[in-house]
């Protein structure tokens, strides 16, 4: 469980979420809220009670637009972080992020932003659930060596355990491999096909027809939109979604710095990582 008080989190990221709401209403852009935020709205009203993060998902073509017209669309603090927009982003999705704010997430991993909503795409793929789960399979290999290309080798110590991430690291780049992973999720297009891919997500594969038309959910008092289908939606990924886990299955970030105040880009980070390769 987390060392801090993680209900201020929660409610700056509620500030992040409508910050993001605001943009995607001014501009006609479609979002969902996802996975254990759309749970937390059903279940809770809000957040999960020990969650420290929300997650939207976009469908692939306002996603391009946000990304592409960020800069002129969002205002400070807020900014919206992608791979598209920086070589050293360690992610194929983006971060709404409020950039008055520092989070580093963990001790090994070598990633600085602000306090965030997560934004996955929504990618048409193949009808065939056999074949988009093949697809999704080609990808996590991508996203697997991105990780540890980003990851400080010695975290387990100088064994056989360091050997792949230093391997990875002294072929490759963060950016090469992130970005064939990207091509990968925009490659072909399918979109009779009733299926949606969320390609960072366990349970990637859903039918087009549980998000349906953005339903608007509250979520802590606010308004935000959420899958028009969330009983089947949910179900398909947790089951009987509305019985709490046991505390152990009660996933938390934890992370290694935050600070309310200190803007991410002033951060002095003083761990250390391989030099990145250009």
């Amino acid at each position: 469980m987390a060392n801090y008080d993680i209900r201020p989190l929660q409610l700056r990221i509620l500030d992040v979420m409508t910050a993001f709401d605001k943009v995607c209403r001014e501009h006609g852009l479609t979002y969902y809220l996802c996975a254990g935020t759309m749970l937390g709205a059903i279940r809770h009203g809000g957040f999960i009670p020990w969650d420290d993060d929300a997650d939207v998902n976009m469908p692939r073509k306002d996603y391009d637009v946000l990304v592409s017209h960020a800069d002129e669309w969002i205002p400070k603090p807020y900014e919206l972080n992608s791979i598209e927009k920086s070589d050293n982003f360690t992610g194929t999705y983006a971060k709404f992020i409020d950039g008055s704010t520092t989070i580093v997430e963990r001790l090994d991993y070598n990633s600085v932003g602000g306090i965030y909503l997560d934004v996955f795409p929504m990618d048409d793929t193949y009808g065939n659930p056999f074949l988009a789960k093949c697809k999704h399979i080609r990808y996590r290999v991508y996203n697997k060596l991105a990780y540890f290309c980003n990851r400080n080798p010695f975290k387990h110590g100088r064994g056989p355990r360091s050997w792949v991430p230093r391997i990875v690291q002294a072929l490759t780049t963060n950016a090469k491999l992130q970005k064939k992973a990207c091509r990968i999720m925009r490659s072909g297009s399918y979109p009779k096909s009733d299926l949606y891919c969320v390609f960072d997500f366990k349970h990637a594969i859903i039918p087009k027809a549980f998000a349906g038309k953005p339903t608007p959910v509250l979520f802590e008092g606010r308004q935000f939109y959420g899958m028009e289908k969330p009983d089947e939606y949910l179900k398909s990924i947790y089951g009987d979604y509305m019985k709490l886990p046991d505390e152990q299955h009660r996933k938390q970030h934890n992370f290694y710095y935050l600070n309310y105040d200190l803007p991410y880009k002033e951060y002095v980070d003083n761990r250390s990582f391989p030099k990145k390769k250009e």
